[in-house]
């Protein structure tokens, strides 16, 4: 996400509040409040203390901070501990960092383009909650019902 240094090319800083359209081709990180809706091959990383309302279209996506509104990303989507998305996710890769908080619909897959090539239909779909540790995106198809795979109840073994 940042360059080699550790660098963003773009930085909103936490004293900053912008409302509208934001568009970039390499990185930005944002520590302020930004309000609209942003759209980029590049990277995002909202900081902590960083809050977003608005959807959000990106390469790869760091959340330390707030979004509120739909995040869909070509590549990776990445939950810190402290972050908490709002909104729904769409996303090739997803890694979610224990105490980061969902609240939304999520879809996860290799397969990153829709039929209007928008990002990321796939494999994986999740529900809400605080999540513990984990990745996510398994690479393999839907089912061809195209609908979520029904999971099994354990059941007890006897010895």
């Amino acid at each position: 996400m940042p360059d080699s240094a550790g660098q963003y090319d773009t930085v909103i800083g936490a004293d900053a509040c912008f409302k509208g359209e934001m568009a970039f081709e390499n990185g930005v990180q944002v520590l302020g409040r930004f309000e609209g809706r942003i759209e980029s091959k590049g990277n995002l990383h909202v900081a902590e203390g960083g809050k977003l309302k608005a959807d959000v279209t990106a390469g790869n996506v760091q959340i330390d901070g707030i979004i509120k509104g739909n995040v869909a990303a070509s590549g990776k989507v990445l939950l810190k501990s402290s972050a908490r998305l709002e909104g729904d996710l769409k996303t090739a890769r997803l890694e979610v960092a224990e105490g980061a908080v969902f609240v939304g619909n999520c879809q996860v897959g290799l397969q990153a383009k829709d039929n209007n090539g928008a990002v990321a239909t796939g494999a994986g779909t999740a529900g809400s909650g605080t999540a513990g540790s984990g990745t996510a995106g398994s690479g393999k198809a839907p089912p061809k019902n195209n609908q979520p795979a029904k999971s099994k109840t354990a059941e007890p073994v006897n010895k």
